[in-house]
């Protein structure tokens, strides 16, 4: 899926002359690709200076010249998921219903279970039964243990009891899933502030990561999401689901340039192992090659 990323963007800077037609066309691409308008605007303006002051004479050079400004945008190292030095792990997922969270819990479990950690899940998410039972068949599926209370329990409570829980099992990491209302801001804010003071307490420090989980295939409305989410909650990272659902790669460029959130994993298929780190690198080098 990679390869199809700005396939048609590499072809107009790749174009024998860089004049106005292809510098409105490439704006056009980008936004296209999913790269918010400011963002395309920026960049093909830098570039139509660039080769008007002759500091880009060929093709080559302005490939060059965008892959540099991604780099710049995105950085250029993989990014990393942060563990505890000690004790106990604990990761938040949060996101709207519907994006592919509790998928993506599991699948995180799975691969946790691959390289030797002992993950139990914490069913944070009392809102919504389904979400319960949902996490549950995928304790199921990774053989991993699920810490569960009725529907409309205290989520708190529940990432308490999944803590302690996972200290007397031997659990070395556990994965919270946490309710996707956004309709109610503040009373979003107060559950996963209580649910933080919670783990700091329990833990001794606050939860390693807190990773949002984003459909790619939702476009701009997935920077909308970022920006409301960044507004109640300390957000280490981003998780894009449904990467293989889509063609376009700007979603990327557009939450890192403007939530200054890295995106540190993509899901990738339906399967258990779908799922996968973010190369920075990779990404860039794949976009222009």
């Amino acid at each position: 899926m990679l390869k199809n990323l700005f396939k048609k963007v590499t072809a107009l800077v790749g174009a024998a002359k860089l004049d106005e037609d292809v510098f409105e066309e490439l704006e056009e691409q980008l936004i296209l690709s999913d790269v918010s308008a400011s963002i395309a605007l920026d960049m093909v303006e830098d570039l139509r200076h660039a080769a008007n002051k002759r500091q880009i004479k060929t093709p080559a050079e302005a490939t060059g010249f965008l892959e540099g400004a991604v780099i710049e945008m995105i950085g250029d190292q993989a990014t990393q998921l942060h563990f505890a030095e000690s004790g106990i792990t604990v990761w938040l997922f949060v996101g709207v219903n519907g994006v592919g969270k509790t998928t993506s819990i599991g699948k995180v479990a799975h691969t946790l279970k691959s390289q030797g950690k002992n993950p139990l899940l914490a069913a944070a998410d009392t809102f919504r039964a389904a979400a319960i039972e949902q996490l549950q068949e995928w304790g199921n599926r990774t053989n991993c243990p699920v810490l569960s209370q009725q529907a409309g329990a205290d989520p708190a409570a529940v990432v308490y009891d999944a803590i302690n829980s996972a200290r007397k099992r031997g659990n070395d990491i556990v994965l919270v899933d946490t309710a996707g209302r956004l309709h109610n801001k503040a009373n979003l804010m107060n559950e996963l502030a209580k649910i933080n003071r919670v783990v700091e307490k329990e833990t001794g420090a606050p939860a390693q990561e807190t990773l949002l989980v984003l459909d790619a295939t939702t476009g701009q409305n997935g920077l909308v999401q970022a920006q409301a989410f960044a507004e109640v909650a300390p957000l280490s990272g981003i998780i894009l689901t449904k990467w293989d659902g889509t063609a376009k790669g700007g979603i990327i460029l557009t939450i890192s340039n403007e939530t200054n959130l890295p995106v540190k994993l993509l899901g990738v298929g339906e399967q258990i192992d779908d799922i996968c780190e973010f190369d920075a690198r990779e990404f860039t080098a794949t976009m222009f090659g």
